[in-house]
């Protein structure tokens, strides 16, 4: 099957950009391996025709550097807060377990969500299903933040929506 030029090239992109990100090497040598090693990745992957089984979506990396950024943001407030609850006598612990109903279309996003919730300090996603996620936060600030809706509505819609 034969895909589109720009899916190719926005998968190369891709690759080659995680790959100078994680090295770290500028040298011209190590530049030209990660380059040749990003275009063979590529054509094996197109030669397995599977670059647009499950497409990645170019349009979203805007929406996707928003969503990070928010959550990188969350995770260092979260940070600060449970720091705040532990040191200090004041901010007193009061556990809460309780269930979130879920707006989001896709299964890719309800994901991208829970794990967000996880990954935050002092909030555990418990259970995920089409309809709801049970969370486990350390402050009813915490879960009234999370019943607010606010991260939910920063996780990108369509991501997991496969066009063909």
């Amino acid at each position: 099957m034969k895909y589109p030029v720009k899916h190719i090239i926005s998968l190369g992109v891709l690759l080659f950009t995680l790959w100078l990100c994680l090295s770290g090497q500028l040298n011209a040598l190590m530049i030209s391996l990660g380059l040749a090693s990003t275009i063979a990745i590529v054509a094996i992957t197109h030669r397995m025709d599977c670059i647009d089984h499950e497409t990645y979506p170019a349009h979203m990396n805007l929406l996707l550097l928003r969503f990070w950024l928010f959550l990188a943001r969350e995770i260092v407030v979260a940070n600060i807060d449970v720091i705040k609850r532990i040191f200090k006598p004041g901010k007193n612990i009061s556990p809460q377990l309780f269930e979130l109903p879920l707006t989001l279309k896709s299964d890719v996003s309800r994901v991208i969500y829970a794990n967000a919730i996880t990954l935050t300090p002092g909030t555990v996603s418990a259970n995920l299903d089409r309809k709801t996620v049970t969370v486990h936060t350390l402050s009813i600030e915490a879960a009234q933040d999370l019943s607010s809706g606010r991260m939910a509505s920063a996780v990108p819609e369509d991501y997991g929506v496969v066009k063909r």
